[in-house]
C-alpha cells in the first residue's frame, strides 16, 4: 500500500509502529537485537518501526514475545487491523449522500446484541423520528458540502432503527439534557421527537437515561459514541468517524459509559425532563 504521510490511515499505522518501538526500548533491546531474537532479517524491525512495512499478526505477537510484553499483543493486533478504517472522514463516507451510509450499517445493527449509546449533541440516531432526522441530515449536508438526500437518508435511518422493535437486542442510551433543548427543525419537529422519546422509553428492551444540567459531574461531557457489544466503538467527530476495535480502548469507553450512567436519571425523573423540554417549545 503506498505511503501517504497526510492520510489518517498512515497516521494510524505510525501510531502502531510507535507503540512497537516503545515496547522494544522498554525491553532494553536495539532493533538489530530484536530482529536477531525474532529470526528476522536485520532490517525488518527498522521497516516495521518506521511504518514502511505493515506488521502481520504473527509479527506483532513475535515482537511482543521477544520484548516480554505478551499482554500488549491483542491490543496492538486490533489497532493494526483497523488502521485503514479507524478514522474515516465524513466527506468520504457521505460523498454520494447519507442514505447509503445508513444502509451500509444495517448488518452491524442486526448482529449487535447490546448497544450502549451516549449522545451529548443530538438525539441518538436509534431514537430519531423521520422528521427530526431529515432536518438533521439537511444541516449535515450543508455543513459538509455533500449531496442533500436528507429525506432518503432519514427514511433509511428510521428503517435501520426498527431493530429496536425486533429480536433479542438490548439498548442502553444516555443523553445530556441539552440534547432535549437543542432545536433541530421547527417546534413541531422537536415536539414530535420528544414525544417519541416518551413512547420508546417504555419498551422493555430500551433503557433511556437523561443526565440533568444539575448533575454533579464526576465525568465530563464527552463526544458522542456508540459501543457495539464488546467488538467496536464508533466515535463521532465533526469531520470524521473514528472506529475503535482495540480491546483496551473499548474497555475505556465502557467504563466511561458506566460512570456517565451513574449521573443519569431514569423513569419518572427522565420523563419529567423530557416533558419540561416539550413545555418550553
Amino acid at each position: 500500500m503506498p505511503i501517504s504521510p497526510s492520510s489518517s490511515a498512515q497516521a494510524a499505522r505510525e501510531a502502531v509502529a510507535g507503540r512497537l518501538r516503545d515496547i522494544r526500548k522498554d525491553a532494553g533491546l536495539t532493533g538489530h537485537e530484536l530482529a536477531a531474537r525474532a529470526g528476522w532479517h536485520a532490517s525488518k524491525s527498522s521497516r516495521i518501526e518506521n511504518a514502511r512495512t505493515p506488521p502481520s499478526d504473527d509479527d506483532v505477537r513475535t515482537w511482543c514475545r521477544v520484548c516480554g510484553a505478551d499482554d500488549q499483543a491483542d491490543d496492538l493486533i486490533a489497532a493494526n487491523r483497523s488502521a485503514d478504517s479507524m478514522y474515516v472522514q465524513w466527506k468520504r463516507l457521505q460523498r454520494t449522500g447519507s442514505r447509503r451510509l445508513q444502509e451500509s450499517r444495517v448488518p452491524l445493527y442486526e448482529s449487535t446484541q447490546q448497544f450502549r449509546v451516549y449522545c451529548s449533541n443530538v438525539i441518538p440516531g436509534l431514537l430519531q423520528t423521520e422528521a427530526y432526522a431529515t432536518a438533521l441530515f439537511a444541516l449535515i449536508s450543508r455543513a459538509q458540502g455533500t449531496p442533500d438526500d436528507s429525506a432518503e437518508a432519514a427514511a433509511a435511518r428510521v428503517a435501520r432503527s426498527r431493530v429496536i422493535h425486533r429480536g433479542e437486542h438490548r439498548f442502553a442510551l444516555l443523553v445530556e439534557e441539552s440534547t432535549l433543548r437543542y432545536r433541530i427543525g421547527d417546534a413541531e419537529t422537536m415536539a414530535g421527537q420528544l414525544g417519541y422519546l416518551l413512547t420508546v422509553m417504555s419498551l422493555p428492551s430500551v433503557s433511556l437515561g437523561v443526565i440533568p444540567f444539575s448533575a454533579p459531574r464526576t465525568m465530563w461531557t464527552l463526544e458522542t459514541f456508540m459501543i457495539f457489544d464488546q467488538e467496536q466503538v464508533q466515535v463521532e467527530l465533526l469531520t470524521a468517524a473514528v472506529n475503535i476495535r482495540a480491546p483496551g480502548e473499548i474497555e475505556q469507553y465502557a467504563q466511561a459509559f458506566a460512570e456517565l450512567s451513574e449521573l443519569a436519571v431514569y423513569g419518572r425523573h427522565a420523563r419529567n425532563l423530557i416533558t419540561g423540554a416539550i413545555d418550553a417549545l
